[in-house]
């Protein structure tokens, strides 16, 4: 007799339990230093934890609006409007969602049918395939190209058929800490021009940019805006992952159709914590910060670890580092970051596992958000292997 009653046939076979938390697990039973999975592991502002209270306190407990509180909602218009220069109605444009992930979940279940095709740019982060394969589409991987991770436009325009319904593009890119700049903006631009397709952009970490260099959103670029969905992450910007609090913007056309989705996935988010986010917009703008504030971990690391073995690879944006052990080891890169747990006490996450193919360039992600004893130590032991 079978084990189970009734036979399951899986809608993602082929997915399992994601690398962070397998990684994670593993630091913990090893007791290693964590730089595996991103997030960080110092607070946020007293002053937003305060906040939060006070409208638990208030009794704004029971549920939102669908779309998002509308103070909220306003303020991040404004917000888009002061850092690019682009009008977004709040009634109709701005949705307060659960977490980046939701938001690009819902997104392209919204528009993603049966047949269509979805670009993606591999390494990808690990959501865009199963949200694609729920919905029925078929991922069209793109590798970028290695070691400096760019973009050959010239191939995307040649992948692109009758039946390509999206293009999901991620800039500050994770896990490769890639930016897109201008002229990719423009290449993305050109190709979808008098085309049906849909760009979905990631841009969760939108004020985590290095070097002086400026976040390249598709608010910045009027025909492309008019074709786009945004993420974005309260999460990163306030070193609040867990409270799994994001948004998305979009011309109300399209907003219309991911309202639909939204609504019955989750229907509305968490109230208070609205209430406490909007509020601490009114009062601090200390996301333009960030920039600079990671920064300073991204040097501190780099710095730390300039004598090791390790090939740094440039971090142009988010909190990950990549780090290449070419001169280290032959090992796949997946076995070598298990070893380096268990021996080595420091956990990070292979760069395979983000390629459908699973592309293997001797390749580590590290993240950086932590607080500088825990970069030191880690440092101190990446140093010596």
């Amino acid at each position: 007799m079978s084990e189970h009653p009734i036979h399951i046939k899986s809608k993602l076979p082929l997915v399992g339990t994601t690398i962070f938390t397998i990684m994670s697990a593993l630091a913990v039973e090893h007791d290693a230093i964590n730089l595996s999975q991103g997030y960080p592991d110092f607070s946020c502002k007293d002053a937003l934890q305060d906040l939060v209270y006070k409208h638990i306190k208030a009794g704004h407990n029971q549920y939102a609006p669908m779309a998002g509180l509308p103070l909220l909602r306003r303020l991040l218009a404004e917000k888009v409007m002061k850092l690019y220069n682009f009008p977004l109605h709040p009634e109709h444009e701005v949705t307060i969602t659960a977490g980046g992930t939701q938001a690009i979940y819902t997104a392209i279940n919204a528009f993603v049918h049966r047949g269509d095709e979805v670009i993606i740019f591999e390494p990808a982060y690990d959501c865009y395939i199963p949200a694609i394969l729920m919905a029925g589409g078929s991922p069209i991987s793109v590798p970028l190209q290695y070691p400096d991770y760019s973009i050959d436009w010239n191939h995307v325009k040649k992948l692109i058929t009758a039946k390509t319904k999206m293009i999901v593009i991620n800039t500050p890119h994770n896990p490769s800490g890639k930016i897109l700049g201008r002229e990719d903006m423009k290449a993305l631009e050109k190709i979808t021009e008098n085309t049906d397709i849909i760009v979905l952009s990631d841009e969760v970490y939108e004020h985590i940019v290095f070097d002086e260099a400026s976040h390249e959103s598709v608010w910045k670029h009027e025909k492309l805006a008019k074709r786009s969905l945004a993420v974005y992450s309260f999460g990163k910007s306030y070193h609040v992952t867990g409270w799994k609090m994001g948004y998305c913007m979009a011309p109300e056309y399209l907003m219309k159709e991911f309202r639909k989705v939204h609504q019955f996935l989750v229907f509305s988010v968490n109230t208070p914590f609205q209430h406490a986010i909007a509020e601490y917009l009114q009062q601090s703008d200390d996301y333009l910060e960030l920039n600079q504030f990671y920064q300073e971990k991204r040097d501190f690391f780099l710095s730390a670890i300039k004598q090791s073995r390790f090939e740094i690879l440039p971090s142009k944006g988010t909190y990950f580092q990549l780090l290449s052990y070419k001169k280290i080891s032959e090992e796949l890169d997946t076995d070598f970051a298990v070893r380096m747990t268990i021996e080595h006490k420091v956990a990070s996450v292979p760069l395979s596992v983000f390629y459908k193919s699973k592309e293997d360039n001797k390749v580590l992600r590290f993240c950086f958000a932590k607080g500088k004893d825990t970069l030191e130590k880690a440092a101190e032991i990446l140093s010596k292997i």
